[in-house]
């Protein structure tokens, strides 16, 4: 049970930490650029991995195969409360063939892990600053890279240390956008809000903190 946790929205589209209160889901940080799915995706693409079942799950498939002792520097960006994930991508594209070369002691394994290990070090850090500024002890992961056992794991050791629980879930919940949006349709339903056909729209960019969601009570988070 998780009443009101910072979350951590992780997919192909999106990256984002947000919290709530007085009826929106408020973003307290988020990528500057791509999005963290849409890293893993063209980084497995640069080298060389299927997209069967999914790209994301190949690469941490690979990863547990390293032995975490070759561990390749890859740029860390995190300004202020938001994260960049556009350097490491053209980092691995530039100097991939390079670390992968024969005479090279790197591996594709190799690779898979430091990209997962400096990515999600880079999200359980703002993660953490989100708990501090809102006073909340508990996180849920959400979105399609969610399901990634590796980032639950680093981010339940970091909330654990600070008292804290994680939530966290699995491909059931974390993979159907249709049902995501057909599940809030329902709950504004519920509460009066109906909007007609020729007066409704489809957006991409339409973001979080833009939904009141009348649904649930206005409480307020209280920083420390």
């Amino acid at each position: 049970h998780s009443p009101n946790p910072v979350v951590l929205y992780v997919s192909g589209g999106n990256t984002q930490v947000i919290a709530y209160s007085d009826q929106r889901y408020r973003i307290f940080g988020e990528t500057i650029d791509i999005a963290i799915g849409n890293c893993l995706d063209r980084f497995a693409r640069v080298i060389g991995l299927s997209n069967d079942p999914s790209p994301g799950y190949n690469i941490e498939q690979l990863a547990k195969e390293c032995s975490g002792e070759t561990l390749v520097e890859l740029p860390y960006v995190v300004k202020g409360m938001d994260v960049s994930f556009s350097g490491i991508l053209t980092f691995v594209e530039t100097e991939a063939k390079k670390l992968l070369a024969p005479e090279s002691n790197t591996t594709k394994a190799d690779l898979c892990y430091s990209l997962q290990e400096t990515l999600f070090a880079m999200l359980v850090e703002i993660t953490e600053r989100a708990m501090a500024h809102t006073g909340q002890n508990q996180v849920l992961i959400v979105g399609g890279v969610g399901c990634n056992k590796r980032l639950q794991a680093m981010m339940a050791d970091m909330v654990r240390e600070r008292g804290g629980t994680l939530c966290a879930m699995d491909a059931r919940y974390c993979i159907d956008n249709g049902a995501m949006i057909a599940q809030a349709g329902i709950f504004a339903l519920q509460f009066g809000q109906q909007t007609k056909l020729e007066d409704s729209w489809c957006t991409q960019r339409y973001r979080t903190d833009a939904v009141k969601t009348i649904w649930r009570e206005g409480v307020q988070w209280h920083h420390t």
